[in-house]
């Protein structure tokens, strides 16, 4: 059976797993990882200003219904990203990515597998999975 390009990238991390082979190292690295996603996305906001953040109270009128909910929430997001904060998100996502799959093959679990079981979980909740 050919291996999804999740499953060829969770092998490619095995193979590359030299430092950080103890899951102790591994967690600690995917922690940081997910704070350098996050300090990324703030200096697109702070440094670079090609994206601004206004955060108010999402105004929801409490006789809608469920499905129409996402009509009156908004993101807090203002401008989009320019092409260089793009360049460095994708590469601090793909790095937090790295440590993901890492902990997934020393934990002995299939990524590609997770994905699918939650695609199917959340497709089947529907709205009401509310993440």
């Amino acid at each position: 059976m050919e291996k999804t390009v999740i499953g060829q990238f969770q092998n490619k991390v095995s193979e590359l797993l030299i430092r950080h082979r103890s899951i102790l190292d591994s967690l600690t690295k995917f922690h940081e990882s997910g704070s350098k996603v996050n300090r990324a996305v703030a200096k697109a906001v702070t440094s670079c200003g090609c994206m601004s953040v206004s955060a108010s109270k999402q105004p929801c009128p409490p006789e809608i219904d469920l499905k129409e909910y996402q009509k009156y929430v908004d993101s807090h997001l203002k401008g989009h990203l320019c092409e260089s904060c793009q360049e460095i998100l994708k590469e601090k996502i793909g790095n937090h990515l790295f440590y993901l799959a890492a902990i997934c093959h020393l934990l002995e679990l299939d990524l590609a597998e997770i994905l699918d079981e939650e695609y199917k979980r959340i497709s089947a909740l529907g709205f009401f999975h509310l993440s």
